[in-house]
């Protein structure tokens, strides 16, 4: 049921259960989720794990429940007088028409202000760059000394220093006492940092507590230790907490660890893991010398194989110039050889072709003779027909049929009349004769058969 329905009908008289319904459906509907700060009083736990409490101050109070599966995330223990902050959900519980709040979360007061606080320091200092990747240095791989800055009294120290003696016993740890909670604690971390720069004893630091509360671990969130981080000189890994745990000394740290043993197992490196490195090592060189010293010994075997005495080496020498002399002297001999062959074959030549050349004489004589009376009858009888070519063209010449009296008769276009049916009568005719042209026009024309 909704309050319309009962806005709709004023004189309805309404159950109960109806009423606390439709109060319960406005106020969830009405007010969100919200912030609640009070002291915890009258505090029930139900056997079903869910808790029952009062949260008041000094002028009213407010019924809460928590059931179980959100109280299971609370760190602390759930006790009267504590003063906290929940985020609740407004609500009316219908069987006894009781206001009250089911809580979400839970935390100490104070904690929210505090959350306030880290976030705007965190968010100014990450402008400033000091978060950055770019500016955070290495730490060294094989530290001469670790300095560690926490309280004595920590239980902290007791597990950084035994996870060094476990993991490289011989490297000297420095400690720089300061407390790590508490009032004045944060500047006191600060001065620490900033006298471990100063003596230069170690390659590294180790800023660390165990874990604890926000409230607990304030001071390592505080911008003064930030500042003597982000200043140190010396690489600095931060181990404050538990894992779940996040400062902003975290954030400037060269290194975050998430825990105190995490912190001195990064500074150090593991002594069993060097051993095996250094066994491996070691067998590698072994390896690779044995090899050296197999090869050198099969080279050694094959230089000497292949070493001859200087004696036989010369008597070597000895027969080689020896060969070298006979192959010289058969090669002369049958150069020389070859030569007189050449000589005597070019001789031969030469004394057939003498006898041959008065008659090779004789022979170009008569050939001249008979080339000169060719190349005269040739003449004689080409002559002759060039004359007669030429007394053809005389007679086919028709200047010549032109001064026998004959002419010439040409149309206007000046194609040859020869036949009288190529002309009409009063057509204009050009004559040309022997001698000179005349134009004509033809007044009559005649037929032949």
């Amino acid at each position: 049921m909704s309050f319309d329905l009962i806005y709709q009908e004023k004189n309805r008289v309404l159950r109960v259960a109806e009423l606390n319904l439709a109060i319960r459906q406005l106020i969830e509907n009405e007010v969100p989720l919200l912030w609640v700060r009070g002291e915890i009083s009258n505090l029930v736990k139900a056997a079903s794990g869910h808790v029952y409490f009062s949260l008041k101050d000094e002028q009213a109070q407010v019924r809460c429940v928590m059931f179980r599966h959100k109280n299971q995330s609370i760190e602390r223990a759930i006790s009267n007088g504590q003063l906290v902050e929940v985020l609740a959900v407004a609500t009316l519980y219908e069987q006894r028409g009781d206001f009250q709040l089911t809580v979400e979360q839970m935390r100490p007061a104070g904690l929210g202000v505090l959350y306030e606080q880290f976030e705007r320091l965190k968010h100014r200092l990450a402008e400033e760059g000091l978060f950055a990747a770019g500016r955070k240095r290495p730490l060294p791989r094989y530290p001469k000394r670790v300095g560690i800055i926490t309280s004595p009294q920590a239980a902290a120290l007791r597990d950084v220093l035994s996870t060094l003696k476990l993991r490289l016993p011989g490297v000297p740890v420095i400690l720089y006492p300061t407390p790590v909670q508490g009032q004045g604690s944060a500047e006191k971390i600060a001065q620490a940092i900033a006298v471990a720069n100063r003596r230069a004893e170690c390659d590294v630091l180790i800023v660390c507590r165990g874990g604890g509360s926000i409230e607990d671990l304030w001071a390592f969130n505080e911008e003064v230790v930030a500042r003597a981080i982000a200043d140190s000189q010396l690489p600095v890994v931060s181990g404050v907490g538990h894992e779940t745990d996040f400062t902003i000394a975290d954030f400037v740290a060269d290194e975050r660890a998430p825990t105190p043993t995490a912190a001195a197992q990064r500074v150090v490196p593991d002594r069993h893991a060097l051993l095996a490195g250094l066994r491996d090592t070691a067998q590698h060189l072994q390896r690779a010398l044995r090899n050296r010293l197999q090869n050198a010994m099969q080279t050694l075997d094959y230089l000497q194989r292949r070493m001859v005495h200087p004696a036989q080496q010369l008597q070597r020498q000895a027969q080689q110039l020896v060969q070298l002399h006979q192959r010289m002297q058969r090669a002369y001999a049958y150069r020389k050889q070859h030569q007189n062959w050449q000589w005597q074959s070019l001789l031969q030549r030469l004394t057939a072709a003498s006898a041959d050349f008065s008659r090779l004489q004789d022979q170009h004589t008569r050939l001249a003779e008979r080339l000169t009376l060719a190349m005269r009858a040739i003449h004689g009888k080409q002559t002759g027909r060039v004359e007669a070519a030429a007394q053809h063209l005389i007679l086919l010449d028709p200047q010549q049929v032109l001064a026998r009296g004959y002419s010439l008769v040409q149309n206007a276009g000046g194609g040859l009349v020869s036949d009288a049916n190529q002309v009409q009568v009063g057509e204009a005719l050009r004559i040309t004769f022997a001698r000179g042209w005349g134009e004509v026009e033809l007044k009559d024309r005649g037929y032949t058969s």
